[in-house]
């Protein structure tokens, strides 16, 4: 049979709205999650002496023109100002125009379409499970390692946080609040995260909570070696929640903009008590700081975009020019210093390898990115003469991005910018400097024959793991259709299907149960839920379950939250999974937003909901 698999239903069955029944599928699935195997955040690390601790702090869909230090009429960032005057600021720094690409290619050191994760979902927001990423590098080399706040680069084994080289790691599902994979409860307070692998709540605002959590965690580890802490915040990100009190300075404004200004000034006063504590520890002369944003502002365009064209997800300047600060007092990086070299996202990694003495992976692997340490050293010619490709999206469509070669900009393959005498890039070149205009476009036809060899490479999940016994997977993440949200949800016009692409580790027998809604909602399939958004009812009568195009149904009842199909599946390297919900006469709804696919002969293995409750 195709790809090894061999198919048998062995028993199909539903479950009706029972709560002590959905309690125990909530809280059996949650438990199994949290037995992921994550590194214990008490290994001991004995770094060598002198070895500079890392600090990197990465905020969301906030631009370039969203400080004050950088020209903003309005909006007031005092902390981030004193930042900027103690830093090495590079002026020219360019990301991906979206969150997830840039943060592959950061914590990788490769471009978007060479490390896999291109956009934030539809199955192209994780990065190839065989690249090395920025923690492990860390932590093979002495460093305490830990993260908190947003990831969005896989919510299952081996593309989490504690996966890919986090000792420690308190983060969001997907990317944040009303995002399918969030736990529902989540409103920005006091809500509930991933820790090591278990869910917990936490007190407080979140930014708060997650700058609070890396410097506990700080205290805990910095006399026993040097660290790394990841302190990426879902600020500014939506939804723009914040006190009501930070908003009011800029309530005559119009919305959102108040309350994402607001959300900004709290990342502001979070760095000062970042700042002050490291004062407090003695660890602020001998600990890098950089701070920088995701992407461009996605909010801030209509007031202020420092004269720049385009915002978040744009492939002009204002979509991926970013702000980076980089200090280091011990080496003197702390005076105040611009460095107007074209840099990007992918030089971070090669960078922080050079001035931690990290180990290398072997000569095999290559980055994209280039050390900045001689721009740092002062060589500021070094770089003179590179090309940046700034390219994502779901899959990779020819000329959709931008060439970035000193000052010059080409943007989808015709348009031609200098935004040294033109930033806001008004006035096409295109025509009038046609010698630089092929010159650019020559680089790009080279870029995509390098890549593409890789460029559409589909990553696969692991089923029946002991890392992750319950594979829990959310729309967010299936192949099909763009499905990451509430609004996604609500929409029962649309056509919202999607497939996981899984790989069954162990041979046996599985426990399928498809989903419409949030487990833990217990919302029966043919109701609607107003929550983040108005969920319409949808008259679903039956459940579908395709394995390579083998279709197995099942009738669904009034009160049944789900549908459980029981399966053999033998080891394979891959197989196409796909959950539906139909009406009475067979036609299709909707794709199962949630799936959860487990072992059936492990269930032994699970503690009683009562073991389990007492327990937490």
């Amino acid at each position: 049979m195709k790809n090894s698999l061999t198919l048998n239903i062995i028993e199909l069955k539903t479950a009706e709205k029972n709560p002590k029944m959905n309690q125990t599928i909530a809280f059996a699935a949650i438990f199994l999650a949290a037995m992921a195997l994550a590194p214990s955040c008490s290994q001991v690390h004995h770094g060598e002496q002198g070895k500079p601790n890392v600090i990197f702090v990465l905020t969301d869909d906030q631009g370039y023109g969203d400080l004050s230090v950088h020209g903003n009429p309005v909006l007031k960032t005092p902390s981030l100002d004193a930042l900027f005057h103690e830093s090495i600021r590079f002026t020219d720094f360019h990301v991906a125009p979206m969150c997830t690409p840039t943060r592959g290619e950061l914590l990788t050191g490769m471009d978007a379409f060479r490390n896999g994760a291109t956009a934030v979902c539809e199955g192209r927001s994780l990065p190839r499970q065989e690249l090395p990423m920025m923690a492990q590098f860390f932590r093979e080399s002495g460093y305490a390692t830990g993260h908190f706040g947003k990831w969005h680069l896989g919510d299952n084994y081996p593309y989490r946080p504690q996966d890919r080289g986090f000792d420690e790691t308190i983060h969001n599902q997907a990317w944040g609040i009303k995002s399918l994979a969030e736990h529902p409860g989540n409103d920005t307070r006091d809500d509930i995260y991933w820790h090591n692998g278990e869910l917990e709540q936490f007190e407080g605002y979140n930014t708060d909570v997650f700058f609070r959590e890396a410097m506990n965690w700080i205290d805990q580890v910095h006399q026993q070696g040097p660290f790394f802490a990841f302190i990426p915040t879902t600020a500014a990100h939506s939804p723009y929640w914040v006190d009501a009190r930070l908003a009011e300075p800029y309530d005559s404004l119009r919305s959102p903009i108040p309350e994402f200004f607001g959300m900004i000034s709290n990342i502001d006063t979070n760095m000062d008590r970042l700042d002050s504590f490291l004062e407090s520890r003695g660890l602020s002369e001998n600990t890098i700081l950089i701070f920088m944003t995701d992407n461009g502002t996605a909010v801030g365009h209509p007031l202020f975009n420092a004269g720049m064209r385009g915002f978040k997800r744009s492939e002009y300047d204002g979509g991926h020019r970013v702000p980076f600060f980089f200090r280091w007092p011990a080496k003197g990086y702390n005076e105040g210093r611009d460095i107007d070299a074209l840099t990007h996202s992918t030089d971070l990694l090669p960078t922080l390898i050079e001035l931690c003495g990290l180990k290398q992976k072997g000569d095999k692997y290559t980055f994209d990115g280039q050390s900045l340490t001689p721009l740092l050293e002062g060589n500021e010619d070094v770089l003179d003469d590179r090309m940046v490709v700034v390219q994502y999206d779901a899959r990779f469509v020819k000329w959709k991005g931008a060439v970035l070669w000193k000052k010059w900009r080409l943007v989808n393959g015709t348009e031609l910018y200098d935004v040294d005498s033109d930033p806001g890039q008004q006035h096409n070149l295109y025509e009038q400097k046609t010698e630089v205009a092929q010159k650019m476009r020559a680089y790009y036809e080279n870029w995509v024959r390098e890549t593409e060899a890789v460029m559409e490479q589909e990553n696969v999940i692991p089923i029946g793991t002991p890392q992750e016994p319950i594979a829990w997977l959310s729309s967010c993440n299936w192949t099909g259709s763009y499905a990451d949200n509430w609004g996604n949800l609500a929409d029962v016009d649309g056509q919202k299907f999607g497939h996981w692409l899984l790989k069954p580790v162990r041979s046996g027998v599985y426990e399928v149960s498809l989903y419409l809604f949030h487990p833990a909602l217990a919302t029966p399939l043919n109701q609607g839920y107003d929550g983040f958004a108005m969920v319409p009812a949808r008259p679903v009568a039956k459940a579908e379950l395709l394995i390579y195009n083998k279709s197995h149904s099942i009738d669904t009842g009034p009160n049944d939250t789900h549908a459980t199909f029981i399966i053999s599946l033998e080891h394979s390297e891959r197989i196409k999974l796909e959950g539906r919900f139909l009406d009475k006469n067979g036609k299709a709804l909707c794709g199962a937003f949630y799936t959860f696919v487990q072992k059936v002969n492990d269930l032994q293995e699970i503690p009683t909901v009562s073991e389990y409750v007492k327990a937490h």
